[in-house]
């Protein structure tokens, strides 16, 4: 692809997702305010970059840090101690600093300031998006899935930053709240990208990486909470009576790796020529696979229909 094919292609899912969440909010900010958030949250992007490369140089100068990524402890963590905190520290940073230069000017919403998180979310994973396809180490399929996962990851302190900041009384009790918002976010960031490698380790480790689409859908569900909380909406209750969170469990298991198996299908057939689509043993391969988990993906919805109106 041509550089501008790739910044394309790397901007374009982010930007249209931000669409979709501006226009979710109520009263929303000046959509001009949002995108200078956006590229914050680029050149977020690359610092956090340049401060993991620091961390390695750190690491490897004390210890065998390459060595010991090698194994599943050290995967584990290089995502809890290096990865997790740097991306979140980067993104909080560029949203905290903007928001206290412009409140000596501007009272804003906990909804705006949410919205501000998932701006400059948005744009970290744009350079993300931007580094990935320019080396060719990721596909834009696998690129434009995991549009949304950095502003899940962040919608927690961001959702806290919104309380704080909106709030009158400027209390202890809300500092704390950003605090343990940010550690939150910080572990489900490692614990994501822990479950996103587990297939590359042998039996039973691999079998881990099942537990990554049940768990974004989860963080996704999260996220809609919070937005909602945020602007007065009435929450969406799933979990009538106890026996109920195991049915919640249940359909989060077969909605995500129904996402999962439509995922790992359309990594299959990426390389494929359009001709190769009409090879009976293709096709046959095509719908098995996209049956089953539509099958899973209706199941999960009738559970989800049956929670949300007949529980």
């Amino acid at each position: 692809m041509t550089n501008l094919a790739v910044i394309l292609w790397a901007a374009i899912p982010p930007l249209l997702l931000l669409g979709y969440y501006y226009y979710r909010v109520v009263f929303a900010p000046a959509l001009l305010r949002l995108l200078w958030f956006f590229i914050a949250g680029a050149i977020s992007g690359g610092a956090a970059l340049g401060l993991q490369w620091l961390a390695e140089l750190g690491f490897n100068s004390i210890v065998n840090w390459q060595q010991i990524q090698r194994s599943l402890f050290g995967a584990a963590l290089r995502q809890l101690i290096e990865i997790g905190p740097i991306e979140e520290g980067c993104k909080f940073i560029a949203v905290i600093l903007p928001i206290i230069y412009l409140q000596r000017r501007y009272r804003f919403r906990s909804s705006s300031i949410l919205l501000f998180t998932i701006a400059v979310a948005l744009g970290f994973t744009a350079e993300e998006n931007w580094i990935y396809l320019y080396h060719g180490t990721a596909s834009i399929l696998d690129r434009s899935i995991g549009t949304p996962v950095h502003a899940m990851f962040s919608a927690p302190w961001g959702y806290a930053l919104g309380v704080y900041f909106a709030s009158n009384l400027k209390l202890h009790h809300h500092k704390k709240l950003i605090l343990s918002a940010l550690i939150n976010s910080v572990v489900c960031h490692a614990l994501v990208n822990f479950l996103s490698i587990a297939w590359r380790y042998a039996v039973p480790i691999n079998f881990l990486s099942y537990g990554l689409f049940p768990f974004l859908l989860w963080m996704f569900w999260r996220l809609e909470k919070l937005l909602r909380r945020v602007q007065k909406q009435p929450p969406i209750i799933l979990i009538s009576r106890s026996w109920h969170r195991g049915l919640v469990l249940f359909a989060l298991m077969l909605g995500g790796n129904a996402i999962f198996g439509l995922f790992l299908l359309a990594r299959v057939l990426e390389p494929l020529r359009w001709r190769q689509f009409f090879y009976p043993e293709i096709g046959r391969f095509i719908l098995s696979r996209f049956s089953w988990n539509l099958f899973l993906a209706i199941l999960a919805l009738l559970i989800y229909l049956y929670l949300r109106h007949g529980g």
